[in-house]
């Protein structure tokens, strides 16, 4: 099966659970996020084993963030992740290990945060009054249009290496595919909207397309520098987990506070 068509297959599997569940919401929505974070936390942390994370406080921290956002909101989001930091204490001063304690700390808060607040801001825009489907649909739409359409557009036009050092892979003209891709995306599905159609879908669609550029270079960035190319094979041509929902984890929080600001 080639690359391409292993990448058609996985998505058309997949989008229809994920849009399901964000349009349902609730229990369902964090089942499926407690899901995708323990599985992105678990490949992230095995190619960090040599700092020695404390994996058990990381997942910890991240399902709590999680449930405190859909119990509570950003504020118990916040608390639920808090508790990744005793549980680091107590497991560091337990572990049997010469890694250095701040670095096995640190990596184990980073995971934590990183897949926790990323996905935790997806419960939080889903649970944004009369917006809440209509947000959530869109975020998860544009983002998929921009990873689709960059990594189309950089396959058919790509030239010019956009970060050599972080992501050779990545072009400009990939990069200007999926940005018109994702401005696009957000327009139309939001056009209708009283609160968000006309200039403010626009300003959300380009809050978007550059936070998920960023968090898809974060992801490259941190994989380079534990020395992998993909965080694991569970989605065959896409990679891990963590490899799909790096644009999520940092365009979920973008678009939280956008949608905020701009409603």
């Amino acid at each position: 099966m080639s690359s391409l068509v292993s990448r058609v297959v996985v998505a058309l599997a997949g989008l229809p659970l994920v849009l399901g569940a964000a349009y349902l919401g609730g229990w369902f929505l964090f089942a499926l996020a407690a899901c995708a974070a323990l599985v992105a936390l678990h490949e992230l942390y095995r190619l960090a084993r040599p700092l020695r994370p404390l994996v058990l406080a990381g997942y910890a921290g991240a399902v709590n963030a999680l449930a405190g956002a859909e119990l509570g909101g950003g504020e118990w989001m916040l608390a639920g992740f808090l508790v990744t930091f005793p549980l680091a204490f107590v497991f560091a001063a337990i572990a049997e290990t010469r890694q250095s304690t701040t670095v096995a700390i640190s990596t184990t808060v980073l995971g934590a945060a990183w897949v926790g607040f990323g996905l935790g801001h997806l419960l939080l825009i889903r649970e944004l009054d009369e917006i809440g489907v209509e947000a959530i649909l869109t975020v998860l739409v544009t983002v998929f249009a921009i990873d689709t359409f960059a990594y189309a557009g950089g396959r058919l036009a790509g030239r010019h290496r956009m970060t050599p050092v972080m992501s050779p892979n990545k072009t400009w003209e990939g990069f200007v595919f999926g940005a018109v891709a994702g401005v696009l995306a957000t327009f139309f599905a939001l056009y209708s909207s009283e609160v968000y159609g006309s200039w403010r879908g626009l300003v959300l669609g380009a809050v978007l397309v550059a936070a998920a550029t960023v968090g898809d270079l974060f992801e490259s960035l941190v994989k380079r520098d534990l020395g992998a190319k993909d965080t694991g094979r569970l989605l065959r041509e896409h990679g891990g987990v963590l490899d799909r929902v790096d644009s999520l984890l940092f365009a979920g929080p973008a678009a939280y506070y956008a949608l905020v600001a701009l409603g």
